[in-house]
């Protein structure tokens, strides 16, 4: 622990020849001080870019977390150090390209879509939970949900959502009269409730009952795609990504809910960078357009709610376009 509390204070001290001395001679660079911070937190904290490097060359954990839920990243990005942020955020990257560790511990600690298939939900007028009082839906989502539509739907024509949840997306895209309007919905009641009230009565509405992935055959091609499913992770929307060449027409717009890792503010901008860099081998470009949603979160929206699955103050909306042949 001495040693671990002597390379602490090396990388406050910026003194890049020490750390490297101590790691050689074998020093834990996963270890935490006192404060529950380690070697690499204090080097971001304080924009040492060099030691922040040989650390994270030396295997120093870039997502491990303060006991205020802060990593590396954060008090880099906090504090305006660039180089330091720029080092993180690549390194954050490139580990969750090869290793996706972020989305594997989300997935170990989350609920899957299968128990969420056999589970009971309830509805209330501002949201839609799980029997475990998690969240599926939440009405401060609206004008996220508006935003979201008005982007699908900006060339009119044959609009596709997955997952209908409280119907605040698809209630959104009805508004601009688009020629068909496909919605995919996996969960019985919620299924069951879109009847009721009336959904599979509307002319240019088609309900496909089922997980996207077992009823992929039954879809076209459409001009804009809305993807917003619960109880699926990052492995889910890559797969479905996969698709996109498919389903979604040349020219035409791809969104979805952009809820990657809501509950930290660095992990979401590597994840915003990551899949915007996927969706770029595949194809595609991303334009992220930065929403606030602090004015919409008050503690009282999440009363009765067990996890706050959306803690920042800016949600950035992905709008997906296929790349033209100059770009």
């Amino acid at each position: 622990m001495a040693e671990a509390q002597q390379l602490c204070e090396a990388a406050k001290n910026d003194d890049v020849e020490r750390v490297k001395t101590l790691i050689d001679a074998g020093t834990d660079v996963f270890c935490f001080d006192a404060d529950g911070l380690t070697a690499l937190m204090h080097a971001a904290k304080l924009g040492h870019a060099a030691v922040v490097k040989a650390l994270l060359e030396a295997g120093a954990p870039w997502n491990a977390l303060s006991p205020s839920n802060l990593s590396a990243g954060d008090f880099a990005m906090e504090a305006g150090h660039q180089e330091a942020y720029e080092i993180l955020l690549n390194a954050g990257i490139q580990a969750e390209l090869i290793l996706g560790t972020i989305a594997r511990r989300t997935k170990e600690t989350g609920d899957g879509l299968g128990d969420y298939l056999d589970d009971r939900v309830s509805f209330s007028e501002d949201k839609l939970m799980d029997s475990n009082s998690k969240a599926v839906m939440m009405a401060w989502e609206k004008p996220l949900m508006e935003a979201h539509a008005k982007a699908i739907c900006s060339g009119g024509g044959h609009i596709l959502n997955i997952g209908f949840g409280m119907g605040l997306v698809d209630t959104a895209i009805q508004r601009y009269s688009p020629a068909s309007h496909t919605i995919i919905e996996a969960h019985p009641e919620v299924y069951d409730r879109m009847i009721r009230t009336g959904w599979g009565e509307k002319n240019n509405v088609k309900i496909v009952f089922g997980r996207w992935q077992d009823v992929l055959s039954q879809l076209e091609s459409y001009d804009g795609i809305f993807f917003d499913t619960y109880g699926e992770y990052y492995d889910d929307l890559r797969e479905f990504h996969q698709h996109l060449p498919k389903l979604l027409k040349p020219g035409g717009i791809y969104s979805f809910f952009n809820g990657l890792c809501g509950g930290n503010a660095f992990f979401h901008v590597v994840y915003c960078h990551l899949v915007s860099l996927e969706l770029e081998n595949l194809g595609y470009s991303t334009q992220l357009i930065p929403l606030p949603v602090k004015d919409c979160l008050g503690d009282e929206v999440w009363e009765g709610v067990k996890h706050k699955y959306w803690q920042l103050d800016t949600y950035y909306l992905p709008v997906c376009q296929p790349l033209q042949d100059d770009e």
